[in-house]
Order: C-alpha cells, then sequence, then structure tokens
C-alpha cells in the first residue's frame, strides 16, 4: 500500500423549492412548496452547522430561485467561505430544454451568482437531475465553466469531460400507458416491466422494434469530444435524496429508508476505494431537503468521523480538487476548452 492521497467533499444542492418547480412534481402542492421553504432556510443552516463542527468547506450548487428566495441563507454559506456553483434556475431539465432556454438560464444565473459572490464567477456546474446536453456542455465552456459535477464515466477519479457521444436508440415507440397494455401480451414477463410507463402525454419509451432487420440497431456507441472541462463524477449511490425524501408524484420515491443503511452502502464506497487506490476522490452529494433532518444529519456525522480515522484525507472544495486535477493532467490534444473565467461578461 502506498502513500495515500484522498480528495474528500461535499457537493450540497440547495433545490428547496425550486426542486418542486422543475422535477419533483409538487408545483401545485403548498404542502410540497412548504417542505421547499423548510429546506431553504432551516434544512440550509443545519448543514452550516455541521460543516462548522467538523471545519469542512463544502461546494454548494445553487438555483437562481433559491438564491433569489433564500437571500440571507446563502449569504450564510458565501460569507462562512464555502464555494458556489450553478445549479439551473428552477431545477429545470436541460435535456427538455431548447438551446435559447438553456443559454438564457445559464446567463441569467452565472450573473446571479457572478453579482451575489462579489464579481467571482462560478467555476462549477451540477446540471439538475444530473442530466446534460450537448448544447449545455458547450454553454458551460463558453462561460468558462471549469468542471461539472453530474456525468459517472469513472466513480472516484477525475477525468476529462467528453461531449457528443451518440447511440442507436430503440426505434419502436411503445406509446402512452393506455394503449401499452393492448402491446403487453406481447411481451415477455421480463420487458413488461423494463420500461417506464408515461401518463402525462411525454414522449412514449421505446424498445428494439424486432420487425427491423437486426443490422438496425447493431450499432455500437460512438464517442464524441473531448472538452478541457474536468469531470467530477457523480453517483446514484452517494446521494441523499433517491433513498431518503419521498415524492408523492414520483414512482420509485422512498423516503424512509434507514439511514443507517444508506450510511453502510456510502461506508462500502469509500472503504473498497481505500484497499484499492492509493489516490481517488470521494464527492457526497446531498440536498438540505434531505441531510438537513435530524436522523440524516447524524448519519453525516457518523460517515465524516469514520473518513478521519484514515491517514491522507483531505476535506475540500469540488474547485480545489479540479485545481489539483489540473496541475497533474494536460488537457487532450484538440480539446474544447472553456473560455476564460468572467470573459463572457464583457462581451454584454
Amino acid at each position: 500500500m502506498g502513500k495515500k492521497k484522498v480528495l474528500v467533499g461535499y457537493g450540497v444542492d440547495i433545490d428547496a423549492v425550486a426542486g418542486w418547480l422543475g422535477s419533483y412534481g409538487g408545483e401545485d402542492s403548498t404542502s410540497d412548496i412548504s417542505r421547499g421553504l423548510w429546506a431553504g432556510t432551516i434544512g440550509t443552516r443545519r448543514l452550516l452547522k455541521l460543516f462548522e463542527k467538523y471545519g469542512i468547506k463544502a461546494s454548494w450548487f445553487i438555483p437562481g430561485h433559491s438564491l433569489e428566495t433564500f437571500p440571507e441563507e446563502c449569504a450564510m454559506v458565501r460569507d462562512a467561505g464555502h464555494e458556489i456553483g450553478l445549479h439551473g434556475y428552477s431545477h429545470e431539465n436541460p435535456a427538455d430544454m431548447t438551446l435559447e432556454q438553456q443559454r438564457d438560464v445559464l446567463d441569467k444565473t452565472y450573473r446571479l451568482l457572478t453579482d451575489f459572490c462579489g464579481g467571482k464567477p462560478p467555476r462549477g456546474s451540477v446540471a439538475p437531475w444530473w442530466e446534460t446536453s450537448k448544447e449545455g456542455t458547450e454553454l458551460l465552456l463558453a462561460y468558462g465553466i471549469e468542471y461539472d459535477h453530474s456525468m459517472s464515466h469513472e466513480d472516484c477519479q477525475m477525468y476529462w469531460l467528453r461531449t457528443g457521444d451518440s447511440w442507436t436508440k430503440p426505434n419502436r415507440p411503445l406509446g402512452r400507458a393506455e394503449d401499452l397494455l393492448e402491446d403487453l401480451p406481447l411481451l415477455s414477463p421480463f420487458s413488461r416491466w423494463s420500461f417506464w410507463l408515461r401518463t402525462d402525454g411525454g414522449d412514449a419509451p421505446t424498445r428494439i422494434d424486432y420487425s427491423k432487420k437486426a443490422e438496425e440497431w447493431m450499432k455500437p456507441l460512438v464517442r464524441g469530444q473531448p472538452t478541457g472541462m474536468v469531470e467530477i463524477p457523480g453517483s446514484w449511490y452517494i446521494d441523499d435524496l433517491p433513498p431518503m425524501m419521498f415524492m408523492k408524484n414520483s414512482a420509485n420515491s422512498h423516503g424512509w429508508v434507514n439511514p443507517r443503511d444508506v450510511e453502510d452502502i456510502w461506508r462500502d464506497h469509500f472503504d473498497y476505494f481505500y484497499r484499492e487506490y492509493d489516490e481517488f476522490i470521494f464527492p457526497m452529494t446531498i440536498h438540505p431537503d434531505v441531510s438537513g433532518r435530524p436522523h440524516v444529519l447524524l448519519m453525516h456525522e457518523r460517515i465524516i468521523e469514520h473518513i478521519n480515522k484514515h491517514e491522507g484525507v483531505e476535506w475540500m472544495t469540488f474547485a480545489e480538487m479540479t485545481d489539483y486535477f489540473k496541475s497533474k493532467n494536460n488537457p487532450p490534444e484538440g480539446a474544447m476548452m472553456p473560455a476564460p473565467p468572467g470573459e463572457i461578461l464583457k462581451k454584454k
């Protein structure tokens, strides 16, 4: 076993009301909006207290809606010396927006955060729902964003983000749920449950159309262009929200998973990486909506104390992780590079 260098950090998404407006299906529920108000105030303050207790500087990704709705709490984040990064405005899914909409959201939130941080532009971005688009990546590069925390090509190593991968999709639309019911007898028992049913009139799910020739779907993924943007990988397995936040309109919502079970998963990840790698990163993705709750805060205390028992651990922001990676690695030849920080502000 060599000398260990373990870069550990928290990425905090203040989804709050914005999450219910853009993603969670609670935009018409006063109860869900109330939960968002709790997250933006009490949940955020409790996480700040947790980080102060352990001397941790975290990376907070703040939707524009949260910044404008909770200016006092966001100022507490800023004034405590934490990093602040991009996370959309109303937690919009980038893959659902037009290029113009993506540009407008990025421009507004970039300027909001820059002004809020005294002229210091954000260096990093987390895509809401971790859904990205090729155009979105190119927009982030144009705005000088140095790192992203949305993709999962790796799980404990930083890498240069690639954009524009393409693949052949299944080409038979299954239709909406009521239409699909007629198709169910034609499907195998396994494949009946291997896709989502849509009842909202959205894009239909698809599967392979076996009436076509196999050559039409037997095509490999085509890799896109490398970039000079650093990827700090995200992992749904090290994210507090999926197992521990109840969403009435989400088919796979949980909310009552014992945090000790989640803690075991996170600790097992860390322990495996520590055993197998001399150098790795361990970014944890959390939300005040979830991690501001007492049972989850106590989980974080136990995890932090477990991690701190290991030699070579360094707590840092995602921007600091990015700086370390860039000091050791050169971008791939021909990579699309980020613009200089703040340059976009001079063009308008």
